[in-house]
């Protein structure tokens, strides 16, 4: 399984170069890669297929590309990699959007109700002495003015 932490965004660059060189079929058809249904990455006004440049990208950091299996889907895949990397990738029309749920929520359970809570009662204040303003114990005379 190809871990992803040292690639850079040199080597995405890189990987996007050649893709330019030889072109999207040649590209894909080198690597193994099919054409991207879903992530694209946009760059320079231009698109790639997202898993085939970072597989790519892989290469030129380890020396071995990483296959199309080696990735996992969407948001946690080559999307979010490349995402990090500080790369635009568009997501599929039919991605939930950020903030909204993937699928309906179950309803949750009713809660056993809570026990009536006690009114809240502020705290007495301390007496204070008048002469040295300190507290008083609990015999309400100072101890330091008697």
């Amino acid at each position: 399984m190809a871990t992803f932490s040292s690639v850079t965004r040199q080597h995405i660059l890189q990987a996007i170069a050649e893709y330019d060189d030889r072109g999207a079929e040649n590209f894909l058809g080198v690597y193994g890669f099919g054409p991207s249904r879903d992530y694209t990455l946009t760059y320079d006004g231009k698109t790639y297929d997202s898993k085939a440049i970072l597989g790519v990208a892989h290469r030129y950091a380890t020396g071995r590309a990483a296959t199309s299996e080696e990735f996992s889907g969407g948001k946690v895949g080559a999307a979010a990699i490349l995402r990090k990397r500080g790369f635009d990738v568009t997501e599929p029309e039919s991605a939930p959007r950020a903030g909204r749920a993937a699928a309906p929520r179950k309803a949750a359970a009713p809660r056993a109700a809570a026990a009536p809570r006690k009114p809240v009662v502020p705290e007495r204040e301390a007496p204070i002495c008048p002469t040295c303003f300190m507290t008083l114990p609990a015999t309400g005379v100072c101890d330091s003015c008697g």
